[in-house]
């Protein structure tokens, strides 16, 4: 095996590469435009089509559609033919690829795609080729060479195909106000998901769940009530059921540590005042990053009035993939 020239082969397919991409820049237009008011304009879907290599990238770019706010999806061309254009309404925006830009599969659709009067834009290699001719709008994704020493396999065009519909899909993503949020719902099962959708009522303990003790309550009766919940701590309230303070694993060893009576003790002298709390209706991971900063591994949740209603631990942020 020549090292050397494994090497030196690979980091030729990236100069390659990168040059075919640094070269789109210039491409970004009027054209390109055009192609972004045809998208905004869709009142349906934006279909893609492309056959072998670009049909795999083509894949790649409906999904990076449908999950940044232009809904879309894939047809491939030779299925098309056999039924599946019936998906394609007259509202919706065919975009296809086709380096050579003669695909046959591509155009023998061409003329059943005029008469629904649907919206076609391309992406090809050849402006000068019939499916460049026949479409609204040609996006010119041409390349001088192929990363491929043979010049045959599709490396370079592809890639350039790709990055121009990642182009387009961050633009339209821009224009139309899209989110992190509006991301986060058509993704959530993702980690993402979790961090920009769940509330900390989604994960909290609430009712009986929630270690409750009142201020004039025992060093021993607070123990009970924290190993019974299981979380570590907890909370101390006034006779209205506001919260007043909480007593944790930390002030249990700073009240020993003092010698204070386990039987006589009252919890009130000896817990944490004015403790770090949150409001049920926002993000998990609001909560979590309120835990970090304070490094504390629970969270009192309370309502407008300060009545307690729920708590929080690190673990069940753990638990929830938000953490």
């Amino acid at each position: 095996m020549n090292q050397d020239n494994l090497l030196r082969l690979a980091r030729a397919v990236i100069d390659t590469e990168a040059e075919a991409v640094q070269s789109l820049k210039a491409r970004i237009d009027e054209t390109f435009l055009r192609a972004c008011r045809c998208l905004l304009d869709c009142r349906g879907r934006v279909i893609v089509m492309g056959m072998g290599k670009s049909g795999h990238i083509g894949n790649k770019i409906a999904a990076t559609f449908a999950s940044t706010g232009t809904p879309a999806f894939f047809v491939h061309p030779g299925e098309a033919s056999h039924g599946d254009l019936g998906m394609v309404t007259a509202q919706d925006v065919v975009l296809a690829l086709s380096n050579s830009g003669e695909t046959e599969e591509i155009l023998r659709l061409l003329p059943v795609l005029r008469r629904l009067g649907v919206s076609l834009i391309a992406l090809t290699g050849r402006p000068e080729s019939t499916l460049a001719r026949e479409a609204d709008v040609a996006l010119d994704v041409s390349v001088n060479k192929e990363a491929c020493p043979l010049g045959l396999a599709p490396t370079a065009s592809t890639t350039a195909t790709l990055v121009m519909g990642d182009a387009l899909a961050v633009a339209l993503l821009e224009q139309r106000g899209f989110t992190a949020e509006d991301f986060a719902l058509s993704h959530p099962g993702g980690a993402l998901g979790r961090r920009l959708l769940l509330r900390v009522r989604d994960v909290m303990h609430a009712g009986e769940r929630v270690p409750r003790v009142p201020a004039d309550a025992g060093l021993r009766e607070a123990l009970v009530e924290m190993s019974r919940k299981g979380l570590g701590m907890t909370t101390v309230l006034d006779e209205t059921g506001r919260l007043l303070g909480v007593f944790t694993d930390g002030d249990l060893r700073r009240a020993f540590d003092a010698n204070a009576d386990l039987h006589d003790t009252r919890v009130a002298t000896v817990m944490t005042r004015h403790p770090r709390s949150c409001r049920a209706d926002i993000l998990a991971a609001e909560a979590l990053k309120l835990m970090e900063d304070a490094s504390i591994s629970a969270l009192v949740v309370v309502d407008e009035a300060g009545q307690v209603i729920g708590a929080l631990s690190m673990h069940d942020l753990l638990r929830a993939g938000v953490a």
